[in-house]
């Protein structure tokens, strides 16, 4: 299948794990007879899913059709499932497989539940990818057990707050639950060391200023589609920050003059309730009238010389 037929986050996963050296592609040895008969219960709590013909006994399981990919050793590394008929919870073989630091589940709406218990065996997990699914229930505490450093679930059906223990995980640096129905974000959030943050697309109310900080590492906050409220007038925004997008919420205020001195390649705060004069100062020039749309009150010359 050609690269531009796969799904973003895959492209992410598979990336990550390529610059991480940590294994051989092929894999000269054959698989772990124990990881062989998980990922083959996988199959099965799967419902046997035509498309993945290629797991059969008796065979190499670090050779099957990119799906798998193993330590040189014959461990399973990362298990890549994207597009398969199913209708089945997410199966709890993954916990037979010690050694995993990549779960992804792409694009299978049949796939429903809870996110199983037996993950938090998978102690090693660094990348859990969910996107496109009906995996439900809230985030669970028990991953904290695992060694996340990204962190994806979109376009699913979680429900209840973001869990607090997210922020303790010393390695997560990216999180994406855009298109959920979670509600709250812990202040805990505050000193978290998170580069990415993607919560669009849910419930969230509250204010989330604490997310905000000059000195924050984050290159990339969206909160768009939501019900958060802040003032944003006195916002100080991350210096690093390539990417902000608060639309579609009830941020006050007026347009944060902190932002002209930080490029960004993404910025928008329509459909807000600000007010006030939009700034031109320095980078406020690149930004158009579409980065301001339908708010309460602001006036002013926005990147294209138009007037809000």
């Amino acid at each position: 299948m050609a690269n531009s037929s796969l799904p973003p986050s895959l492209l992410l996963i598979l990336l990550f794990a390529f610059f991480s050296n940590a294994f051989n592609l092929p894999s000269a040895m054959d698989c772990n007879s124990s990881d062989r008969a998980a990922l083959l219960k996988i199959k099965e709590q799967l419902g046997n899913p035509p498309e993945l013909s290629s797991w059969l006994p008796a065979t190499n399981c670090c050779a099957w059709d990119n799906t798998v990919i193993c330590f040189e050793t014959g461990r399973v590394y990362l298990v890549a499932l994207f597009r398969l008929n199913v209708t089945a919870p997410i199966p709890s073989a993954y916990g037979d497989l010690p050694m995993l630091k990549t779960i992804q589940l792409d694009t299978m709406p049949g796939l429903y539940g809870p996110i199983p218990s037996s993950f938090a065996k998978v102690s090693q997990l660094e990348l859990l990818d969910i996107t496109g699914t009906q995996v439900s229930g809230p985030i669970p505490d028990f991953l904290v057990k695992t060694n996340l450093s990204a962190l994806t679930i979109t376009n699913s059906k979680l429900t209840g707050p973001i869990p607090q223990y997210l922020s303790s995980l010393s390695n997560l640096r990216y999180i994406d639950l855009s298109s959920n129905m979670l509600r709250q974000i812990p202040e805990d959030y505050a000193y978290g060391d998170i580069d990415t943050i993607d919560l669009s697309h849910n419930q969230l109310t509250g204010d989330p200023s604490f997310l905000f900080g000059i000195a924050k590492p984050m290159t990339k906050i969206d909160l768009s589609w939501n019900e958060l409220t802040l003032d944003m007038t006195k916002i100080w925004f991350p210096h690093h920050l390539t990417y902000l997008d608060l639309s579609h919420n009830h941020i006050k205020g007026g347009v944060s003059k902190f932002l002209k001195d930080i490029k960004l390649g993404h910025f928008n705060v329509s459909y807000n309730d600000l007010c006030g004069e939009i700034p031109t100062e320095r980078f406020m020039i690149y930004y158009g009238a579409d980065s301001y749309v339908h708010n309460k009150c602001l006036s002013g010359k926005d990147g294209n010389g138009k007037r809000e």
